[in-house]
């Protein structure tokens, strides 16, 4: 199956708020392939194998507050690469992927706000193996 692509959404007035880093498609987007999940969003990248994959569920609408730029939940350590309010796609992990932090593996959660989160969802569960309950991918 060939790369997809899904670059983040562009929506008013947090586009114009946002460095163009954080929206323009070549420097910010989810890119699945059948090796990998890998997410650019300006600076930071966040690539894991989809054994480490859990689920990858849409939600939204987002406070403003919680959802545009870069964010890490103080709460659960998930990060959030945002650039709308409306929706997104909620990605968990088995282990902790990097983000924010660098090479540091903390983040058990990744939401990222796409332009088609129903796609990334989807190509997501495409990409999982079932498993036994409890049992990591």
């Amino acid at each position: 199956m060939p790369t997809q692509r899904f670059p983040f959404a562009r929506q008013q007035p947090w586009s114009t708020l946002l460095p163009t880093t954080f929206h323009e498609p070549d420097r910010a987007a989810v890119e699945v392939s059948d090796l990998a999940l890998s997410v650019r969003y300006g600076p930071f990248l966040t690539t894991t194998a989809w054994d480490n994959v859990v689920e990858a569920t849409v939600t939204g609408p987002y406070r403003w507050y919680r959802a545009i730029g870069p964010r890490l939940s103080l709460k659960d350590r998930g990060v959030t690469y945002g650039t709308a309010t409306d929706r997104g796609v909620c990605i968990s992990f088995h282990r902790p992927v990097t983000g924010l932090f660098g090479a540091k593996r903390v983040h058990p959660a990744l939401t990222v706000t796409v332009e088609d989160p129903d796609g990334l969802a989807e190509a997501v569960r495409a990409h999982l193996t079932p498993s036994s309950p409890g049992e990591p991918g």
